[in-house]
């Protein structure tokens, strides 16, 4: 005679954290319900960015990817707003700039200085890094620690200077 499964198994709730591009659809099905026509443009727009990616490199981007999708929208974006702001397209400048705070919303909290300089520290020790031409092993650690939570211009720049360049 076989025993029934145990009980318990059938009534532990497990535990799922939502993905980033759960959370994205979630906030599409929200903007939708709301009638908020402008943030669901936004958010259609940065769901087409990652199913252009997966589609050209027939993945399914993870949540680092999503990320990495995120940060270069926010740099068109801000390149966007310094060429309207020259040429005095204000509505258009405030539309981007609605449209990066959406986008930085989905991004992780920003690196203290303190912080950023302690993962720096610790990709140079790791990598063996002394001086600028090993400056890509270090990056690459830093990138894997600071990814959507510093901008890699000024990650860059900071290394560079610890190397001596």
């Amino acid at each position: 005679m076989r025993a029934p499964p145990p009980i318990f198994e059938v009534l532990v709730p497990t535990t799922h954290t939502m993905s980033l591009k759960d959370r994205i659809t979630e906030d599409m099905k929200a903007a939708m319900r709301a009638k908020d026509s402008e943030r669901l443009g936004t958010i259609r727009m940065i769901q087409a960015g990652i199913k252009q990616r997966e589609v050209d490199e027939r993945i399914t981007l993870d949540d680092a990817q999503v990320l990495s999708v995120l940060e270069k929208m926010i740099k068109m974006r801000k390149e966007s707003v310094a060429q309207f702001t020259t040429a005095g397209r204000t509505d258009l400048v405030d539309k981007e700039t609605r449209e990066i705070e959406l986008l930085q919303s989905y991004m992780p909290a920003k690196l203290s200085d303190a912080e950023l300089d302690a993962i720096i520290a610790a990709a140079v020790a790791e990598s063996g890094a002394t001086t600028v031409k090993d400056m890509g092993k270090a990056m690459n650690i830093i990138k894997q620690k600071a990814q959507g939570r510093a901008d890699m211009a000024v990650v860059g720049a900071r290394l560079k200077g610890k190397l001596g360049g």
